[in-house]
Formats: structure tokens, sequence, C-alpha cells
């Protein structure tokens, strides 16, 4: 019994050419799913709502984004996204502010839109994600946006 110690095997021929294409065609029917069942559950802007859950998974362009201000030792700025739907105000966090510009289209997976400090805005939150995904070519509107639009509480829903 050898530890540490791994064997090889040489394809050659019509087979190897098979099972690469098998396994490249396999590869990307895993991608198209999980990027499929991904676009599945994206919701365009106009549908978000406030809550205090990180549930939102959206993707939006970059309009603007303003300076980098500190909120004690963390680095913070807001921008201002926008889809086909509607805009919104983003909030940035540390190194997000860095990775982001005017332009970029972003993904956004298990965001919150909730108030912090008086402003309604959206963000990534401990739990979300937000990723370039493209640039510059995305439709897109400015008005409404929801982060300026005067929200009530849902008698009929707590959250």
């Amino acid at each position: 019994q050898k530890t540490g110690v791994t064997g090889y095997c040489t394809l050659t021929g019509r087979f190897s050419h098979q099972l690469f294409g098998y396994l490249f065609e396999l590869g990307k029917s895993i991608v198209r799913r999980e990027v499929r069942s991904l676009n599945e559950r994206m919701v365009p802007l106009e549908a978000i709502v406030p809550a205090a859950q990180n549930n939102i998974n959206t993707q939006f362009i970059l309009l603007e984004k303003g300076k980098i201000t500190w909120d004690g030792q963390n680095k913070m700025c807001l921008g201002l996204v926008a889809d086909k739907t509607a805009a919104v105000h983003l909030q940035l966090w540390g190194e997000e502010c860095e990775a982001f510009e005017a332009g970029d289209i972003i993904r956004m997976e298990n965001g919150i839109f909730s108030y912090n400090k008086n402003n309604l805005v959206l963000r990534a939150g401990r739990r979300g994600k937000v990723e370039k995904v493209g640039d510059f070519t995305m439709e897109f509107v400015e008005t409404p946006n929801l982060s300026e639009v005067k929200w009530v509480p849902d008698p009929n829903n707590s959250n």
C-alpha cells in the first residue's frame, strides 16, 4: 500500500477526442444550467422593497459613484445604479469602493434594500455578493429612484 502516488493513463486517437468532447459538453451544460438558474432568480429593480432580509438577486449598471468617505475605520461610498425598470442608490463598503467604476454592469446576489443612517440604499451587506459582469451596454432608466420613494410599512406583513 503506497500513499501519495498518483497514476496516469495516456489516451490516444479517436477515443481521447471523444472523451474530451464529452467532458467539454458536460462542463458547458453545467455552466448553462447554473447561469439559467441564476438568471431566473434575478428580479428587476422595480420589484425590490425595503426589508431586513438578504434576498435580492438583481443586475444593474453603475451610473455614478460618489467620493469615498469614512465611517469610523470603514471606507464607504454611494452610487446610483439602474436597470430598465428603475434606479436606486447603492452603498459600497471597503474594497467594493475601488472595485467598481461608472459604466460597470454589476450582478448582486443576496443583497438587502434597507435603511442605513436614514437613507434607503441597496447593498450587499455581510451575506451578499456583488461582482462585475460586464460594462457599458445595458438598457436603463433613471426614474423612478426607489431610494427617494416614501415607503410606509405594510400593515398586513411585519417583514
